[in-house]
């Protein structure tokens, strides 16, 4: 590897020259700081990304952590990060997994957006109280180096659940999240509240892990106990297309006239269901637009506020009112 010793020793001057000439200091004139550029590029010279940042504390990079890379959820989410980060000159760097939480302590981003269960509250309170600028997607945190981008997913969930009420079903299922998910526990808890409510409707809950396999697992098990039309509510989208999977190729019952469903999340793939699936709507874009947006300010010393991420429904033909006899 090239160091700038060695491009000193090509050019005949200090290391220190090659160094104000790397880093566009004005203490050399321009031609020798072109000259020096120009013998660093044809030898390969690539700079110690450790050593800049230590000199300019910063590195134009922001992580991005994740549970895992699954399904179809995580695209417009980290487009509208990415889009908001690259207008400012920064860089994203998606992580996943326990051996990456390191990279926060070793201070390889300037801040880190968080949408990953694997990191405990009190690991992020630990990076927080050294100082780490964090924006947290799945969890409430109170610290000053960490600001909360939250979906309204109590908002969301109890427009679902009353929607599917609303069509006068005596018998409603939900197909839950997983437990470490705070959006599953926050969408279950808003569940629960609108069953406290309404006593006289029979409520069935079904464990899920927002993938279409525990989708299609359930479609099974509502299958096998059907004898009236029923409403489901799935947690999640990808969860409600395994379901509807399941319906159409294993059995004889219709979605939108035995089985009547609505999702959460509006991903691309709910919009091409037959008939169109109901969900719970909101712009991941923004939601990621508006993470990163947050956390840059954070970065600059800027005030922030904890930001909602407000939901709306869209209908569909997966849910129609029962008719009464």
């Amino acid at each position: 590897m090239v160091s700038i010793k060695d491009i000193a020793k090509k050019a005949g001057v200090s290391i220190s020259t090659v160094s104000y000439a790397l880093n566009g200091s004005e203490r050399i004139t321009k031609e020798t700081a072109e000259r020096i550029s120009t013998i660093a590029s044809d030898m390969g010279y690539v700079p110690h990304g450790a050593a800049r940042m230590l000199k300019k504390r910063e590195s134009m990079l922001i992580g991005m952590y994740l549970t895992d890379y699954y399904g179809h959820f995580y695209g417009d989410l980290l487009q509208g990060v990415k889009d908001e980060l690259s207008r400012k000159g920064y860089d994203l760097i998606v992580c996943s997994g326990r051996q990456s939480h390191r990279l926060i302590p070793e201070r390889t981003f300037d801040g880190a957006i968080i949408l990953d269960a694997t990191l405990t509250d009190e690991e992020l309170l630990q990076f927080a109280e050294r100082g780490h600028k964090l924006v947290v997607l799945d969890r409430e945190l109170q610290h000053d180096n960490v600001n909360q981008v939250l979906l309204d997913n109590k908002a969301g969930a109890t427009l679902a659940m009353e929607y599917l009420l609303n069509q006068g079903y005596d018998r409603i299922y939900t197909v839950s999240g997983p437990e470490g998910s705070y959006d599953a526990r926050q969408r279950m808890r808003a569940v629960r509240q609108v069953i406290e409510r309404t006593p006289q409707v029979s409520f069935i809950e079904i464990p899920g892990s927002f993938d279409k396999e525990s989708g299609y697992a359930a479609g099974s098990r509502i299958a096998e106990e059907y004898d009236q039309p029923v409403g489901v509510f799935c947690l999640n989208d990808d969860m409600a297309i395994g379901l509807i999977d399941y319906i159409q190729t294993c059995t004889s019952l219709v979605i939108g006239e035995h089985i009547h469903l609505i999702g959460y999340d509006n991903i691309q793939l709910a919009q091409y269901t037959r008939p169109r699936m109901a969900t719970i709507d909101y712009s991941m874009r923004k939601w990621g637009a508006l993470a990163a947006e947050q956390l840059l300010k954070m970065i600059r010393g800027e005030p922030v506020e904890s930001e909602r991420v407000y939901v709306s429904l869209i209908e569909g033909n997966s849910v129609n009112r029962v008719h009464s006899e």
